[in-house]
């Protein structure tokens, strides 16, 4: 055996990352239009913004799904978390009316384990083609020593198209408009430090509780299909996405100056998955602050056109009122208490 350094001796194999691409590339090639450009293993992408939008922007948007990750590698499933990590972001550009467009995944970790970045994949995959959005590149990332064994974590990234006339800003938001509440699949992606505190702290074996897993590895709700098809009927004046501070740090950041989303919490239907972390000796003040407690996706319309957006969801996601747009110093008052 030679004693030269190699990089593959460092902890680096290039040649697994290879073979990594080859089966991204091989999975992608499948659905890929003629006219796509084939991007993966490029140094870039190359994407044709589509000729029939007119004065075009773009929204971009990057995320990651946090301590979720630690879930995954505890519970030893990867199929769903790549679904999270699409829905993160993408559910983010629809705030600014904007469609998703193409993304990139990010994805670092100790050491290549084809198994497992194979499931991770997959997950991405799935979730781009639920948000009709295009995987054109990515990056995977070897990093000895950063990470300890097992250990990874990937982040995504999305560009989203929309036009000037549909872009969705605070001055279309107005007195009286309805506050709509869209539910959420379940956790989602936030606040996992502090459910893998509860789990430690009362040291709830959840590898063994068929229901713990199911809730802890749900995947993210992806809005796109629903509220996309809102925009282009223009049944919207703003929508706000659930995610880390709750319900109200995020309805806050599209409230204009001078108004006021009076949100009702006992019109709130939350899911069994936060009654369990209530139950938990979690105050209601921080489960509102660190979930969405059952509210994925928020959308603030005219209050004519609520039954015309009811039928555009399944009962499963069926909207409800849970406030009303007032005057008002203060961008978010929550009134009443979450039935739990």
């Amino acid at each position: 055996m030679s004693n030269n350094l190699t990089y593959a001796k460092s902890g680096v194999n290039i040649r697994s990352a290879d073979k990594f691409v080859k089966f991204i590339s091989k999975i992608t090639s499948k659905h890929r239009k003629k006219n796509k450009q084939n991007n993966i293993g490029n140094f870039g992408s190359v994407t044709k913004i589509p000729k029939n939008l007119k004065n075009v922007h773009i929204v971009a948007s990057t995320d990651g799904v946090g301590t979720k990750v630690e879930i995954a590698n505890e519970l030893n499933t990867f199929n769903t978390i790549g679904i999270d990590l699409v829905a993160m972001s993408v559910n983010d550009i629809l705030v600014q009316g904007g469609k998703p467009f193409i993304f990139l995944d990010y994805i670092s970790i100790n050491k290549i384990n084809q198994n497992k970045l194979k499931n991770i994949f997959k997950g991405i995959y799935k979730g781009c083609k639920n948000s009709k959005c295009e995987l054109v590149g990515g990056e995977t990332a070897e990093m000895p020593g950063t990470y300890s064994k097992g250990k990874f974590d990937i982040a995504g990234f999305c560009v989203g198209l929309v036009e000037k006339n549909k872009i969705l800003n605070q001055n279309k938001i107005k007195k009286n408009n309805l506050v709509i509440a869209i539910p959420s699949s379940g956790l989602h992606s936030n606040g996992f430090s502090l459910v893998r505190h509860v789990l430690k702290k009362n040291k709830i074996n959840y590898k063994k509780n068929i229901q713990l897993k199911k809730w802890l590895l749900e995947p993210t709700k992806i809005y796109v299909k629903e509220i996309s098809k809102l925009i282009d009927l223009k049944l919207i004046n703003g929508c706000a996405h659930i995610t880390g501070g709750g319900i109200k740090d995020n309805i806050s950041r599209i409230i204009p100056k001078g108004m006021c989303a009076k949100i009702n919490l006992d019109q709130v239907k939350t899911k069994k998955v936060f009654t369990w972390l209530k139950n938990n000796k979690i105050s209601d003040q921080e489960m509102l602050k660190t979930f969405n407690c059952g509210v994925g996706f928020i959308i603030i319309i005219d209050s004519k056109k609520f039954k015309k957006i009811k039928k555009n969801f399944t009962k499963k996601y069926s909207p409800y009122v849970i406030g009303k747009i007032i005057n008002g110093k203060s961008k978010v008052l929550l009134n009443g208490k979450i039935n739990w």
